[in-house]
């Protein structure tokens, strides 16, 4: 079976709320990376969330698109980890885009992936830190890092143009049938 050019494989359970989901092969991919943060990186399902939607503009135009996770450190936001089949490297500045726009302050660390590769950037400088599911900070990694950063609150302006980027990378870029964007035109 297939809904315009995905796959549908069936279900599958997701390892963070035991909630049954449509299994398709990017599912697949967060289910991997969400296992690969429990249980490499020692993350508990309840510092990983999995279930927000940012909305994003560009003048009249209107989206919205689930984020995939966001890692919590000591109750705040510290970690993006964006998925998306494909190069990588295309989706850096997306996901630093994605660091100024969920949280009040500035999330310091981005994760992109293809599910099989990633590269792990500094947010604010696109620095990259690592590469590799290897590279993915852990619990304790990511605490000190999070106690490194300013945490400082994002200004109006710079939030406004991260959300115009990730209209142009994520919404006007994305594949017409996929349902997991909402376009509010």
């Amino acid at each position: 079976m297939s809904e315009g050019h995905h796959l549908i494989l069936g279900t599958l359970t997701d390892c963070l709320t035991g909630k049954t989901l449509t299994d398709t092969h990017d599912e697949r991919y967060r289910q991997k990376i969400a296992r690969h943060l429990m249980d490499v990186c020692g993350f508990a399902p309840g510092e990983i969330d999995a279930s927000r939607v940012v909305e994003v503009g560009a003048g009249e135009k209107k989206a919205r698109f689930p984020v995939d996770f966001i890692v919590s450190s000591g109750g705040v936001a510290a970690m993006v980890v964006r998925y998306r089949p494909g190069s990588i490297v295309t989706r850096h500045r997306s996901g630093q885009a994605l660091c100024l726009v969920l949280a009040p302050h500035e999330i310091p660390v981005v994760v992109v992936t293809n599910g099989e590769d990633a590269d792990v950037l500094d947010a604010g400088t696109g620095k990259v830190r690592g590469s590799g599911f290897d590279a993915i900070p852990g619990r304790g990694e990511l605490e000190a890092l999070v106690s490194e950063a300013s945490m400082a609150p994002v200004p109006e302006r710079r939030r406004e143009m991260a959300l115009r980027l990730l209209h142009a990378c994520e919404v006007d870029d994305s594949c017409p049938c996929d349902t997991t964007i909402c376009r509010l035109e």
